[in-house]
């Protein structure tokens, strides 16, 4: 069996000029760079490696990067995919897009979630060019904008591409992750009456009126929730997030905007969730004099959870034995990841990435051998999905 030998040196190249390159998301941080740098530097390593390209406009400014290696025909076909944007850097000390290395370790933005896993995809490709690999069935390379915010990235991607499975390059910690949970963003805005703050009488406070539904949701997180268990994602969730009322210190609010965000696992969605919270406030609006309240769900991702006898899962693992000798973990990961989209649009997939810590933190990092050996894995995996 053909041993594809990872250059270390390569792949920390790639993954030295990834973190090098200005990638915040836009939608969360006003000004953000956008993905447009990192998909042209990607494009450009995807050619030099003879891929086929193409930038997908997503939205203006904001591309996908696909790369194609043709397979021969006769196999089947496989999608190594991740996302290129980032979170914001505010509270990092220094200088987050010069990477750092110390201890075996590669620190700044993104390292860990997920160029990390963005170069291990582009070293198991080369390894696998330099073995002289030809695939049967098309191999794919999907580096998609926006996971961080709305995934119209993964969403684009899913209606251009239909390959046979796919492999995420999240962060994992090594294990093969096979669930994920999802999540529903809510706003619930009570209204009152705006009055002089002296006028109690006709003043009717809006933010008062939070008072139940904050207790509600206490009593949500600490009694009912607790009670729901998932053998792998283990409870669903909600906090408050976002609170905006009033006009000023001597008024009475005559509005308050409260936004909340349930994470859900396998069986729970955002229509159940509007439709139980609307139960809730209909009876708080009959036990209170002047009470008004509307709720509505403004966004949601659903949760995953991948059968295990799925056969890419069956592949990764395999690959994962050959290369490291040892039996893979199964397990999930506690965000919300672009694996739910490519399931829903049919696409089987696995998640599997390398080791590290700081995601969306001030001080990020991913582990560069933990990298390596990632990669190893994933050419490993090609080479058998795609024989």
């Amino acid at each position: 069996m053909t041993e594809f030998r990872i250059s270390r040196e390569q792949t920390l190249t790639y993954l030295h000029q990834l973190v090098a390159i200005d990638s915040v998301n836009p939608d969360l941080v006003e000004g953000g760079a956008g993905e447009s740098v990192i998909s042209e530097k990607l494009a450009e390593i995807c050619h030099a490696l003879g891929l086929e390209i193409e930038l997908q406009e997503v939205a203006p400014g904001r591309p996908n990067l696909i790369a194609r290696w043709p397979g021969r025909g006769g196999g089947k076909s496989l999608l190594l995919t991740g996302h290129t944007d980032v979170v914001g850097v505010a509270e990092m000390p220094g200088t987050p897009f010069s990477p750092r290395i110390q201890d075996g370790r590669l620190y700044g933005r993104g390292a860990y979630d997920m160029k990390g896993g963005l170069a291990a995809i582009l070293g198991a490709v080369a390894a696998l060019k330099v073995a002289n690999y030809q695939p049967h069935g098309d191999i794919w390379l999907g580096f998609v904008c926006d996971e961080e915010y709305a995934s119209i990235g993964t969403e684009a991607l899913a209606q251009r591409l239909q390959p046979d499975a796919a492999i995420l390059t999240e962060p994992t910690d090594e294990i093969i992750s096979i669930a994920h949970r999802g999540f529903a963003w809510l706003t619930i805005t009570t209204y009152g009456t705006a009055a002089h703050g002296s006028d109690y009488e006709q003043g009717v406070d809006a933010i008062q009126h939070l008072a139940p539904i904050l207790e509600h949701i206490a009593r949500l997180e600490n009694e009912i929730y607790p009670k729901r268990r998932h053998p792998l994602l283990g409870r669903p969730s909600v906090h408050a997030s976002l609170v905006n009322g009033g006009r000023g210190l001597s008024t009475y609010p005559d509005r308050c905007e409260l936004r909340i965000e349930h994470r859900t696992i396998p069986g729970e969605d955002g229509a159940q969730l509007l439709t139980d919270w609307h139960a809730y406030l209909q009876e708080l609006a009959h036990e209170r004099d002047r009470f008004h309240v509307e709720a509505r769900l403004d966004f949601e991702r659903p949760p995953l959870e991948i059968d295990p006898s799925e056969p890419i899962v069956g592949a990764l693992a395999s690959a994962f034995a050959t290369r490291l000798g040892a039996e893979p973990p199964l397990g999930a990961s506690f965000g919300w990841l672009d694996s739910a989209l490519l399931v829903a649009a049919g696409i089987p997939t696995a998640i599997f990435g390398p080791c590290g810590a700081g995601a969306h933190a001030a001080e990020e990092w991913v582990e560069l051998a933990s990298v390596y050996r990632c990669s190893a894995v994933l050419a490993e995996c090609c080479a058998r999905w795609c024989a």
